[in-house]
């Protein structure tokens, strides 16, 4: 038994072709005008914000970038992959969090680190007064308790 692929089904494009026996010479799917025209008014804007003044040869490379790109981005575009989830994996893209590269340079000034004579910790001079009793002391129940030892050490 051989089962047959659905593929036919998605093969056949949304295309306007022109009234009847005035077909246009191009074969053009309905999302490509959209996005043709998106492009070429952000060209057009792109345009007058460098200075460009409008002319025929300004307005003819725009139509040429435009289908360039309009082209470009619609071969990644198909039954699967639509438009608008291409538009949203472009804004994940650009919107993720980046590693930050920057150097930093931290520097300490000595006129502004205080030094003062303190205590040790309690931790530092019980142990420094326990070593000075010697090893042969046994511990009372105070230092055990401070240190977090079970009473079977004092037995």
């Amino acid at each position: 038994m051989r089962l047959r692929v659905d593929d036919e089904i998605y093969r056949v494009d949304g295309v306007w072709l022109g009234p009847p026996r005035r077909t246009l010479p191009w074969r053009a799917r309905y999302i490509a005008y959209a996005v043709g025209l998106g492009v070429f008014i952000v060209l057009q804007i792109l345009e007058r914000r460098l200075g460009i003044a409008i002319s025929f040869w300004s307005l003819a490379y725009s139509l040429l970038a435009t289908i360039a790109i309009t082209t470009a981005v619609l071969r990644a575009v198909d039954h699967d992959r639509t438009i608008t989830s291409l538009v949203a994996a472009f804004g994940h893209e650009v919107g993720a969090p980046r590693l930050d590269t920057r150097e930093r340079h931290n520097s300490w000034r000595v006129d502004k680190v205080r030094i003062r004579p303190g205590r040790l910790p309690r931790r530092v001079r019980h142990q420094r007064h326990d070593d000075a009793r010697g090893a042969a002391s046994r511990p009372t129940v105070r230092h055990a308790r401070r240190r977090g030892l079970h009473r079977s050490v004092l037995r």
